[in-house]
Order: C-alpha cells, then sequence, then structure tokens
C-alpha cells in the first residue's frame, strides 16, 4: 500500500481505544494502541484482508455478518434476516412470531430475493487513476461523469474475474478512493431465526435503550456451484467453504476485557461543516421524525385488518420505527449540548491556520469559502424536493427504473449510466421480485395520497414541473381531486402484478412507448425530464466534490498540526474499532448502568404480549435455571446483552465481536439513545455499544430451540 494522506492522517500517540472506525490498513499505525487495550494479536495481521479473523468477515449489502463454521455458515443479526423471515412468512405459517430453524440444509430456506453475501477480497488505493491529471481539470457535470467514467473503466477490468463485485469507494469527501473487490455470493438460504419474542424482544420501546435483553442473532448459509464459483440458487448449489471462519470464544467474559467489533459501518457525519449541522437538526431530522410518524399511522391503520398486507409491510415499519427513534434520539441529544457552538469554534479555526500563511491561504481558502455556499444551494434544494420524493407511487418508480434501464441497455454497456449496466441486471431483478412480499396498492397509494396532497401545495414554483405535467397536477388541487389522479393511475396498471411486472424487465424502449399503462406511460413521459434534472443536480455535485476534497485535505493538515489523528468517515466499507467491555456511570435514566443484563430480566419484563411477549418454552427454562456451561460465575445466571466502549453506527448491525485472541463473543446491533449522536459528535463518556453475549446465543439455541446440529456445527458442542 502506498504511503498515502490516510497514512500520514493516523498520529498513533492521539489515536483513543474508543473512538475510530479505522480502515484495516490503517491498523499499524495504532498498534500501540490496540496492545494496550489488550490486542493478543498482531495488530499487522488484521491488513490481511484474506488471512484471519478478517477473511471471516462479511457483508450482506446494508448489514455486516461473519462466517461462524467451515460450512459457509453465516452469523448476523435477527433484524439482519428479518426480511428473509418475513418473506418466507404466510399468516398460516408465521415464522416471524414462531421463528425458524432448519432441521437440516434440506430445510433451509430461500433468502429474500437478492440477498447477497459479500466476502472481501482486495482493497487498493485507486485516487489518482479516479482523479487522474485530466480528470483534475474538470469542474461540473464533466468532472462527474470522468469521475463514473474512470470508475466503470476499474470496476470492469476488476470484475473480469467473474462471480466477483467491485466497487469504487469514496472516503475524505472524495479527497481519496479505494477499489474493493468481493466475492458476490447469490445464492444465500435461512438457517435459523428465533422467535419474535426473543430476536425481537423489547421490540420498539426497549430499541436504543438500557438494559436490553434482546437475542438479536440469526444465521444465513452461504451457498455456490460444485467447483466453487459463485452462482444464482439452485437445488445442486453446495455450501461455500470459507477460507477462514471465527471460532467461539471458550472462556467467559468478564468487565474491563478487551473487544473488537469488526464490519462495515454505514455513515458517519464526523467531518460535516458547521452549516451541515444546522441543517440537519434544525430542518431535515425534525421533518424526517414527523414524516416517519406519520407513515407508520398511516401503514398502521391501512393494515389493521388484514394479516397477510401486516407481514408484507412489517420489514418496512421495522426500518422506519428504527430510525425514527434513532433520529428523534439525536434531536434530544443535540438540544442539549453545545455542538454547534462547538463546530462552529472549530472551523474558525480551520480558516484562522488557513489565513495563517499565504501558501494555506492560496491553496484552500477559496475552496473553503465555495463549499460552503455549494452546501446551502444543496440544502436549499432538498428543502424544495422533500415530499416530491416520496410523492411517487412505487409501481411508477419501478417503471421508471424499468424504462431507463432499457433506454441504456441501447448503449454499449461502458457508456451506461453506473446502476444500469449488465452488472447490475441480478440487483435490479432481485428487487423487483422482493416487490411481490413487500407491497399492496391500498396502503401504498395511502402513503403516497398523504405525501401528494402537501407536495402540491407548495408554489408552482417551487414544484417539479415534469412531475406535475405526467401526473396532472394543477394549482389548488384538494386531497379528493388528488385521490382521484391517483386512482386513475393504480386502477389502469397492471405494474401491481409480479409477473406483469417481471414481463417489463428486458422489453426495448419501443415497448414501453408502445404501452397504455398508466404507469408505463407516465414513466415515459418524465423520462427527458428526468434526466435534464438528474444532469442539474451532477453539476452542483461535481463542483462539491471537487470543493469538499480540498477543504477535507486542509482539514487533515489542520488537525494534524495539533497531533490530531484523522480517521475517514464510516462509508459502508470494512472497518475496525476497539475497546473493551464497560458499564456507565450517570445512564440516561440518571442510574449507573451495569456492564451485563442477564436472564433474569427477561422473566422480569415479560408480559405475555406485545412488545415483551417471551416465548413460554423460554420462560419455562429460565424458571428451571438450567444454564449448562453458559452461566456467568459472578451473575450466576446466564448473560444477555452487554456494553462495550466501541464506535459503530448503521450497517455494523450484525457485526462479530471478538476478544483478544479474535475469538467470537457476540453481536453488536445496537447504541444506546443518548450516545447516538456519536454519528456526528463523538462522546467518549457516553458512547456505548450494545452487544448480544455468545452466552445467551448458545443457551437459547440448547435450552429452548434445541438447535443440537447447528450447535455442533459451530464448535459449541
Amino acid at each position: 500500500m502506498k504511503k498515502t494522506l490516510i497514512a500520514l492522517a493516523v498520529l498513533s500517540n492521539v489515536a483513543y481505544a474508543d473512538e475510530g472506525m479505522w480502515m484495516p490498513q490503517q491498523l499499524p499505525q495504532v498498534a500501540k494502541q490496540l496492545k494496550a487495550a489488550g490486542l493478543k494479536l498482531d495488530p499487522a495481521s488484521l491488513t490481511k484482508l484474506t488471512e484471519f479473523p478478517m477473511g471471516a468477515i462479511v457483508s450482506l449489502g446494508g448489514c455486516s455478518a461473519s462466517f461462524v463454521s467451515p460450512q459457509g455458515l453465516v452469523a448476523t443479526n435477527h433484524h439482519c434476516v428479518y426480511g428473509s423471515v418475513a418473506h418466507n412468512s404466510t399468516p398460516a405459517n408465521d415464522l416471524l412470531a414462531n421463528g425458524f430453524l432448519a432441521k437440516n440444509i434440506a430445510d433451509e430456506l430461500p433468502a429474500s430475493p437478492g440477498s447477497r453475501i459479500y466476502v472481501t477480497k482486495e482493497v487498493a488505493n485507486v485516487s489518482k487513476l479516479v482523479i487522474n491529471a485530466e480528470t483534475a481539470k474538470l469542474s461540473g457535470k464533466k468532472r462527474i461523469d470522468a469521475i463514473e467514467k474512470n470508475e466503470k473503466s476499474l470496476v470492469a477490468e476488476c470484475e473480469k474475474d467473474a462471480g466477483h463485485r467491485c466497487n469504487v469507494a469514496s472516503y475524505y469527501g472524495g479527497l481519496e478512493f479505494y477499489l474493493i473487490k468481493q466475492l458476490e455470493i447469490r445464492d444465500v438460504r435461512l438457517v435459523h431465526a428465533p422467535a419474535a419474542g426473543v430476536g425481537k424482544f423489547g421490540g420498539d420501546t426497549d430499541n436504543w435503550m438500557w438494559p436490553r435483553h434482546t437475542g438479536d442473532y440469526g444465521f444465513y448459509r452461504a451457498y455456490v456451484s460444485k467447483d466453487g464459483k459463485s452462482a444464482d440458487f439452485s437445488k445442486d448449489n453446495v455450501p461455500y467453504i470459507p477460507k477462514h471462519f471465527l471460532k467461539l470464544a471458550k472462556d467467559g467474559l468478564k468487565e474491563g476485557d478487551f473487544a473488537m467489533v469488526l464490519g462495515y459501518p454505514g455513515r458517519t457525519n464526523r467531518h460535516r461543516l458547521p452549516s451541515e449541522v444546522a441543517y440537519t437538526f434544525d430542518w431535515s431530522y425534525p421533518a424526517f421524525v414527523k414524516a416517519s410518524g406519520e407513515s407508520l399511522a398511516i401503514i398502521a391503520k391501512e393494515t389493521q385488518d388484514n394479516p397477510d398486507t401486516k407481514l408484507k409491510y412489517a420489514g418496512r415499519v421495522a426500518n422506519i420505527n428504527n430510525y425514527y427513534k434513532n433520529r428523534q434520539g439525536m434531536l434530544d441529544s443535540y438540544a442539549d449540548s453545545d455542538f454547534l457552538a462547538r463546530k462552529t469554534k472549530e472551523h474558525a479555526e480551520l480558516k484562522n491556520w488557513v489565513a495563517a500563511t499565504p501558501a494555506r491561504n492560496a491553496e484552500y481558502a477559496a475552496d473553503i469559502a465555495q463549499i460552503e455556499k455549494l452546501i446551502a444551494q444543496r440544502d436549499a434544494q432538498y428543502k424544495r424536493d422533500f415530499f416530491l420524493m416520496s410523492s411517487s407511487p412505487n409501481m411508477l418508480s419501478t417503471a421508471r427504473n424499468l424504462y431507463r434501464l432499457a433506454k441504456e441497455s441501447e448503449k454499449p454497456d461502458t457508456e451506461r449510466k453506473a446502476g444500469y449496466q449488465t452488472r447490475d441486471l441480478p440487483r435490479i431483478k432481485g428487487k423487483i421480485d422482493a416487490i411481490e412480499r413487500s407491497y399492496d396498492d391500498k396502503v401504498d397509494k395511502a402513503l403516497v395520497l398523504h405525501s401528494l396532497s402537501q407536495y402540491a401545495t407548495q408554489p408552482k414554483a417551487t414544484r417539479d414541473a415534469n412531475f406535475d405535467t405526467a401526473l396532472g397536477i394543477k394549482d389548488a388541487m384538494s386531497t379528493a381531486d388528488l385521490k382521484t389522479l391517483l386512482d386513475k393511475l393504480y386502477v389502469n396498471s397492471q405494474m401491481g402484478e409480479q409477473t406483469t411486472r417481471s414481463a417489463w424487465m428486458g422489453k426495448s424502449a419501443a415497448e414501453f412507448e408502445a404501452s397504455q399503462d398508466s404507469f408505463i406511460k407516465t414513466a415515459v413521459a418524465m423520462y427527458e425530464g428526468g434526466l435534464k434534472r438528474e444532469a442539474e443536480e451532477e453539476e452542483l455535485d461535481g463542483h462539491i466534490q471537487q470543493a469538499y476534497a480540498n477543504y477535507m485535505k486542509a482539514k487533515i493538515a489542520f488537525m494534524n498540526s495539533k497531533g490530531q489523528a484523522v480517521y475517514p468517515d464510516a462509508n459502508s466499507t470494512l472497518r475496525v474499532t476497539f475497546g473493551k467491555v464497560a458499564g456507565r456511570d450517570h445512564g440516561a435514566d440518571g442510574t449507573n448502568w451495569t456492564a451485563f443484563t442477564t436472564l433474569k430480566g427477561i422473566a422480569a419484563k415479560a408480559t405475555g404480549s406485545g412488545d415483551f411477549n417471551a416465548p413460554a418454552a423460554q420462560l419455562a427454562a429460565i424458571k428451571a435455571k438450567d444454564y449448562g456451561n453458559y452461566a456467568d460465575p459472578i451473575l450466576k445466571t446466564v448473560p444477555v446483552n452487554y456494553l462495550a466502549t466501541l464506535d459503530i453506527t448503521g450497517g455494523n448491525s450484525g457485526s462479530a465481536a471478538v476478544n483478544a485472541k479474535g475469538e467470537f463473543i457476540g453481536l453488536a446491533f445496537d447504541g444506546t439513545l443518548d450516545s447516538i449522536i456519536s454519528d456526528w459528535d463523538f462522546n467518549k463518556a457516553k458512547t456505548r455499544t450494545i452487544v448480544v453475549d455468545l452466552r445467551y446465543m448458545l443457551w437459547e439455541m440448547k435450552y429452548v430451540d434445541k438447535a443440537d446440529k447447528l450447535l455442533k456445527e459451530i464448535g459449541a458442542e
């Protein structure tokens, strides 16, 4: 690995064990901290992505996971397999409520369409190839187009190795780029998920809270062809044999022990400008919270008398609830903080540092001033389009994507828009197939009408003329008028039917243009206007990329001058965070938090209904006090969840927690409500990750679900 800004940005004397989502290749720079924290492995070994333990860590494309057996068994969170459980559930066989256990390999069920397991193979710095000498001279849309062209070229060359998925990830606001090569396992099957009363125990009531007693775990298995290649689902496929898998910890975990989480955190925002902080917390998050609450109420109303529809929307409801509480928690923390004042002070210090020398002023000042103006422009556009983004019927969005695919397919593959190339077809097909068990036109129409009614009240000048014309929206339309428009759209389309929807994939643009299907006709009518809007957005994006990258270059240099480490914000790529198992003084409820919860808390909370509907078999096992080898000698019972000083965010769900020897000790699944603002503003005193304890997983599997074969496979028996 060449020495880059990232390597230079890490100063070992200031890196803290509790803070930092480190790229694996950065870890030798914090080797002293890792060793001081208790790591027994060689920190340099963590940079080798195909060796132990990193070779066992995988991505699900939204959640994290890890191989835990030589037969391709993957451990992740219950809420990460939730969609697959829901997909296979029916009112007559409600796997969400009752749980699922494949007694043998033949009983394993296909995961929801589009499910993937990604095994990282290589990571390479390609910054000078993405923004080469010619690209660096460009601005606006021309810059975005050139970056995309360079990225597609790198990806195409990488994906000549069949069965692999390659992507170029941006770091430090577009300052650096890395090419990531992953084996893409397309045949994913559901192996085990506990009952909702275990995997979702506490539900939305306990979400982001402590103390917690949630068995948030589940298992997939990766399958490949008989010759070991990535392949679509087939009865002839065989379990994937990973080069490495995590072995279970034999020693019981205790407070103060070293802990490390390996996974794919989604996004953090610690390098954002003060104006971005103000916009997010003063407008964006409040608007999101309000809209989310309204959506939840609509879905509840429209599904209350239909168990099948309720199952279809269970995954979406869980997702909305999760982010609803997350964003509200951030708003509450922000209201009680001086975050914006500190951020403003830090930014002023940066600008003063830049102005202190003619060289720095010449290199950075213009872009720092420019990025503030560009961000304000982007935020104003987002405000304008807030209701527009949720006013498009699901089937209209699907039709637009399919028609765009048809138009892009007329071009050579290398010239198509990213997202519509041949490599993207399986993903597109998976999304279309998944609609069948996650969509209902009655619910969809109610959600769209609610948003459209608010969009239509905006002044004409702030609405999207292309959208208005295509749907027939005019000034001063009543909700009843808008409902009439939507009724016509829905009734005159067959896109809601799976066979019809799937048949459109692969059809020519001419066939779309000849269609009388209302959603297809509307999609065709919106196409040219959509391209124009996309071009305008990319023009702004190109200017933002150019200025933001130089702003980040200035910030890194400034922080280095003060002896501060700079790790990149999370961007869904492989990261490592380390700390220790630890409770917390003065929790959000005013009490001290112990590091562990136990089975006793489940029995105390269980009500037999709602969020605390623990299965009868589990309560009986708790009452019997048959703990086997899983009881903690100090607690005298089985630990359920524990707290650790680990720096995680969304996307880390399902991440393996490992001990000092790299042995599996549980699964990260949540943070505490008053610390989740660490996505923006890391708080060392408050930040805690909630992990489901391995001992609870094993106890539940043995004494409640009787998953003896699975326990033997992972080495627990």
